[in-house]
């Protein structure tokens, strides 16, 4: 929920419709952030029947992309990055990260949310190697052959492609195809980091998984798959995923137990248990 609900703007940009929520502006109210509107926080309110700590989600998804950029412009020698489903800007953007450790790496963000393009519109003013376009997230051809993706980005290096808090949104079973057409065009030495909404697969954690499925699907957003760890490494085909933390196997993790920045001194709610990540890298 948003700390200031009646806050809401009072008027949209065009093409906007505030009678369907918007997979952004819930992202942006469980942040605590104030481009939402009412139907957008009803969503959380839905799911926080079923799950309290709804909001948590979002936060374990954008914490887990943090430190997923840190790594992939550091230790991934990443200098380019195409993020999809980049969302509403807050604190610490994909572009704010990785360029201070390079100021020249160059980031592409792609949405088709309107208000999301109103405030992209916005991030091409903050520097030359920041860039936003307009295309389908789910239609890779679209992505790809975008002029934008295609002039800022040399796809014969190593890239690094973001689809953090996005995929449980595509409801359709040929996800792993649709990643492949991304992946196949993605060099050698190209990553790939997800965080996807999890069943866990465990008795205390799969039926929380299912409600907050349930209560996604028939809320006014209409999506949010609660896939398992099976379900999510398919995502990544033919590709080499990163061990999640000092002497783990190499395999999907919680987003809070991938890497974490220091030692754990409260246990993780329900609903952390119910997002997961990977990072992957091409052979």
């Amino acid at each position: 929920m948003s700390e200031t609900p009646s806050k809401a703007p009072s008027s949209a940009p065009v093409g906007v419709d505030t009678t369907t929520a918007s997979i952004a502006r819930v992202y942006d109210a469980a942040l605590n952030g104030k481009d939402n509107f009412e139907v957008d926080r009803l969503v959380l309110q839905q799911v926080a029947q079923a799950a309290p700590e709804v909001n948590d989600l979002a936060w374990s998804n954008r914490k887990f992309l943090q430190r997923a950029c840190q790594f992939l412009a550091d230790q991934g020698g990443i200098k380019q990055f195409l993020d999809c489903g980049s969302g509403l800007p807050t604190a610490e953007n994909t572009h704010q990260i990785v360029q201070r450790l390079d100021t020249e790496s160059r980031v592409v963000y792609v949405d088709n949310d309107p208000v999301v393009l109103a405030h992209g519109r916005a991030l091409l003013e903050e520097n030359g190697f920041t860039h936003f376009a307009a295309a389908d997230i789910f239609k890779p051809e679209e992505v790809l052959a975008h002029e934008t993706v295609r002039g800022q980005l040399d796809f014969d290096q190593p890239v690094g492609l973001l689809h953090v808090g996005t995929l449980h949104h595509y409801l359709g079973e040929d996800g792993p195809e649709m990643m492949r057409a991304f992946i196949d065009a993605l060099a050698p030495g190209s990553f790939v980091a997800i965080a996807h909404f999890f069943d866990p697969e465990t008795p205390e954690h799969s039926e929380l998984a299912r409600r907050m499925e349930e209560l996604f699907l028939h809320s006014p957003m209409g999506s949010g798959r609660f896939r398992t760890r099976s379900e999510i490494r398919a995502l990544v085909p033919g590709m080499e995923i990163m061990p999640p933390g000092p002497d783990a196997p190499a395999d999907v993790e919680l987003c809070d137990r991938w890497w974490p920045t220091g030692p754990r001194l409260r246990p993780l709610n329900q609903a952390e248990h119910c997002i997961a990540a990977l990072v992957a890298r091409k052979p």
